[in-house]
């Protein structure tokens, strides 16, 4: 059967209209940093994309960043206590922050929602036992939920977790090999950084890791260019 390999970008490297031109694809920013407070303007968004064009978002900070993080620069409203901000703990401010991205993934027609907690959220007792208490406690419906944490898990931890909680683990593939789930979710940062261009033999060599369904998102300055060349070197019979 063939591979069903999806590319798009993190965010909206050019003008939305353009960018669905050449891209079936886009995980969606502003719901990690300020979701829109009115369901009408997710609505005007989901209503101005084609109908074969898939979103993907990012869940609300509050639900995995504490409030010391610097991303919360971009919050523009007052969310409960701040205390309370982060690393999926079992508080009224998590658990409201899940149901507005939830909301919104649900106008939106989305299939995926990433969680991508920061290096701060280290493997611990602590830690463990708020993830199993976040996702066994929160309405999911029929979402796939991908989970990229950047501390640096044992891989026997996050193989349990992922199996038990049903989670995707989510990696940049040029950093950490990925667990043997479903399919693949790439997020690919950089090398060097966000300041980074992938050249055609890393592009090639990316090709090489897709060995089942993947979605490969680009996250780099270069992520418009780097994700058209990357569609180029896959062809089109490796496309949805």
């Amino acid at each position: 059967m063939r591979k069903v390999i999806k590319v798009g970008c993190c965010g909206f490297p050019l003008n939305r209209r353009d960018y669905f031109k050449k891209f079936k694809l886009v995980e969606l920013q502003n719901t990690f940093y300020q979701p829109p407070k009115r369901l009408a303007t997710v609505e005007r968004l989901k209503e101005s994309v084609p109908s074969d064009f898939e979103f993907t978002l990012k869940a609300f900070q509050v639900i995995t960043h504490p409030a010391s993080s610097p991303t919360y620069r971009r919050l523009r409203e007052e969310i409960g206590r701040k205390e309370n901000f982060g690393f999926f703990r079992d508080t009224r401010e998590v658990f409201s922050a899940w149901e507005r991205t939830f909301k919104i993934a649900k106008v939106l027609g989305a299939k995926i929602v990433v969680f991508q907690s920061p290096r701060s959220f280290r493997e611990s007792k602590e830690s463990i036992t708020n993830l199993y208490k976040f996702f066994s406690r929160i309405e999911r419906d029929d979402f796939i939920l991908v989970w990229e944490e950047k501390a640096g898990f044992k891989k026997t931890t996050l193989k349990k977790l992922c199996k038990e909680l049903d989670l995707i683990y989510c990696v940049d593939p040029f950093k950490r090999r990925p667990l043997d789930c479903k399919f693949h979710y790439f997020r690919l940062h950089g090398r060097g950084g966000y300041n980074y261009k992938y050249s055609l033999r890393e592009l090639e060599e990316l090709k090489g890791m897709l060995d089942r369904d993947s979605y490969v998102l680009f996250n780099n300055i270069y992520m418009k260019e780097d994700a058209l060349r990357f569609k180029d070197i896959l062809g089109k019979d490796a496309q949805e």
